[in-house]
């Protein structure tokens, strides 16, 4: 068998430093969920491109902190917390502060969110606000407090031998995604309904970077990792992908899950889909990982975390400037284009002189 059709094995896996086809996949979410929001096409199922974004988080930290714990023998809390804070936090206020900035000059500071519900996104409790201009930054809310606790249950708890951690590690993860879908039904009567589904995303996305990383998880999932299979899986989920709207309807129309709505319904299934064909395919060497490793995928990956935080900016912007020029796009389905652009435009200058910035901030700090 030819080295370029073999698939890939562990210690290759092992060796790999950056994961570009992530950042593709990354970019390709954040311009689903921004199209979704301005009028996008109903085929793209735009609205679900954040479940995305929560499996790639779970793999890659769980990854990381696997691999360092390999070489230095322990996890660094210290170090993981300060990584968030400033990859995390700046941009994320830098936006919040001129959501603020323009509320307040058009008058709505008090009596719409952010600023009527403040503390909620100041504190990380996004997802429990009323959306508004900032409302995507829920999906932070959610990341933020899964970040806090599970390296401390994942690493700092894990006191067996070193041989035993693994399958400790599974276990627990099992165990917490029973507890958020035995916690949906228990979330219906308030508001947001189903929020404890989204951290089973997360949680798969953390599963599946426990099994790769282990040599016998690592030897059940390797057959994904040849590159045809790599090839169809992500062909076979990008068709599934394009019934998630129908499945959605056929679940409300049906009442298949009793009071659960087919949004929150579809969850769980999607993430899974997205975990063991997409995350597989992406790091063999295979057409789906050259594709998204292309240099303008990586380019807008790596912006992806600024162009999701400033959509709703970018449409007021455009909004604003259509207004001017005498056109009314607000409702028309061109709007996801203007927005997209403006979000990309707005995003570089946020990565280059925030996110850049604070990061090489934060490793000086950390190398101190």
């Amino acid at each position: 068998m030819s080295p370029a059709r073999s698939p890939l094995n562990h210690a290759e896996y092992l060796a790999l430093r950056r994961f570009p086809a992530l950042d593709g996949l990354r970019a390709i979410a954040a311009l689903m969920v921004v199209f979704s929001h301005n009028n996008g096409p109903d085929w793209l199922q735009g609205w679900i491109g954040v479940q995305i974004f929560f499996v790639i988080s779970g793999y890659l930290i769980t990854s990381l902190m696997l691999r360092e714990e390999d070489r230095a023998g322990r996890i660094s809390f210290r170090n993981f917390y300060l990584r968030r804070v400033f990859r995390i936090l700046p941009v994320y206020f830098v936006v919040l502060l001129a959501t603020l900035i323009g509320q307040l000059a058009v008058g709505t500071l008090t009596s719409s969110a952010p600023g009527s519900e403040l503390p909620l996104y100041l504190f990380f409790l996004t997802e429990f606000g009323n959306g508004g201009l900032y409302g995507q930054a829920w999906s932070l809310g959610i990341e933020q407090k899964f970040y806090l606790l599970w390296p401390l249950l994942a690493f700092a708890t894990i006191v067996a031998q070193r041989r035993a951690r693994s399958g400790l590690r599974i276990g627990l993860t099992l165990a917490l995604m029973t507890l958020s879908l035995i916690a949906v039904p228990i979330s219906m009567g308030g508001n947001p309904q189903g929020w404890p589904a989204h951290y089973f995303g997360i949680l798969i996305g953390c599963l599946v970077g426990i099994l790769l990383h282990h040599p016998k998880g690592f030897a059940l999932l390797r057959p994904l990792t040849r590159p045809w299979v790599a090839a169809v899986a992500a062909g076979a989920f990008l068709i599934a992908h394009l019934f998630v709207l129908p499945a959605t309807k056929l679940i409300d129309r049906h009442d298949l899950v009793g009071d659960i709505p087919g949004f929150v319904a579809i969850t769980p299934p999607y993430v899974v889909l997205v975990a063991f064909l997409l995350l597989p395919a992406l790091i063999a060497n295979a057409l789906p990982q050259r594709l998204l490793s292309l240099k303008p995928m990586v380019w807008l990956g790596e912006r992806s975390y600024s162009i999701y935080l400033v959509q709703n900016l970018a449409h007021e912007l455009g909004d604003w400037l259509c207004g001017l020029a005498g056109l009314e796009l607000s409702r028309s389905p061109l709007m996801f284009l203007v927005a997209g652009g403006l979000s990309i435009g707005i995003a570089h200058f946020t990565y280059r002189w925030v996110e850049l910035p604070m990061i090489g901030a934060g490793r000086r700090l950390i190398s101190r």
